[in-house]
């Protein structure tokens, strides 16, 4: 019996103690990326370049994820059961976002490569005109599964169930088996899409790259690194759409919370930190910019 409390208590110490790991890695990124969408919004330069703009938004999509995803880590840590109509007020944002960003880097991607392969045209189809609508069409193209998700749960469940009280998490929007495989396929058509464009647009810099020479190449070089890393950062963007399934395939309560965790911190907090990476430090003139606004405080 004492054998039992004791590890009860070794986990319960442990579950609180990545809870806390959680919360201080979140505060981080999103003092970052702050900082980052200030330096943004403060330098006018910056305003007319197709790929901070799109840069700018994952950093808003990343930043409003981390936030309403903590509060839910948080309340299912604790086990704080909500209403069905809060939890669901909370979550369509966080299903849209979701897809809001690998969509986003997937339109960065193709930036690159006009700003590479096509670079007459770049002005042209990359304009600030034309990044509003991209902007538009990316919220319209990841509201997709968002709309499919809710439409099949709103038909589903009854007035009454949204009064109830429940544990604010993926699974509660599922109730037939059929709309998990209706959600899986949307998932994997969008994964689909988006890798056959990454790997599109990384063969076709790379031809670029291996014919240019001098000054060129080395742009090319370094677009060629920044779409590879925008894959990156998609597949784990990605796989965190798989997730809930293999968390659902788990029967173990414990295994379930550090797969969970480990999901979270692997496939929801890494990613963020690899957008300021690539175009806030990785990125010359967007780190110029940072180090003028820092003068600016300063001042």
């Amino acid at each position: 019996m004492a054998t039992n409390n004791s590890m009860a208590g070794s986990d319960y110490l442990l579950q609180r103690k990545n809870l806390i790991i959680a919360q201080v890695l979140t505060m981080i990124f999103l003092c970052i990326n702050m900082l980052l969408i200030m330096t943004f919004f403060k330098m006018r330069c910056l305003h007319g370049t197709a790929r901070y703009i799109l840069f700018a938004v994952t950093l808003l999509s990343d930043s409003l994820l981390l936030f309403l995803t903590d509060i839910m880590l948080i309340l299912v840590n604790l086990n704080i059961t909500i209403h069905v109509w809060l939890c669901t007020t909370i979550s369509i944002p966080v299903f849209l976002y979701t897809t809001v960003t690998p969509v986003t880097l997937t339109a960065m991607t193709l930036e690159r490569y006009v700003a590479i392969c096509m670079p007459l045209r770049h002005g042209e189809l990359c304009s600030t005109r034309s990044t509003v609508r991209c902007i538009l069409i990316i919220h319209g193209l990841s509201s997709i599964p968002c709309i499919f998700i809710f439409c099949t749960f709103f038909a589903s469940a009854s007035l009454s169930f949204y009064k109830q009280r429940y544990l604010c998490a993926v699974e509660m929007f599922i109730i037939d088996t059929w709309q998990n495989r209706l959600r899986t396929a949307i998932y994997q058509i969008q994964f689909l899409i988006m890798f056959i464009i990454i790997v599109f647009s990384y063969v076709k810099i790379l031809k670029v790259a291996k014919a240019a020479s001098g000054d060129g190449k080395n742009l090319s070089t370094k677009g060629l690194k920044t779409v590879a890393l925008h894959g990156f950062q998609l597949f784990l963007c990605l796989t965190q759409l798989w997730c809930p399934f293999v968390e659902a395939a788990i029967t173990d309560a414990d295994l379930f919370e550090n797969v969970r965790y480990f999901n979270y911190m692997m496939f929801y907090l890494a990613p963020k930190c690899l957008s300021p990476l690539i175009y806030g430090i990785r990125d010359e003139y967007f780190f110029n910019a940072l180090k003028k606004l820092d003068l600016l405080c300063y001042v």
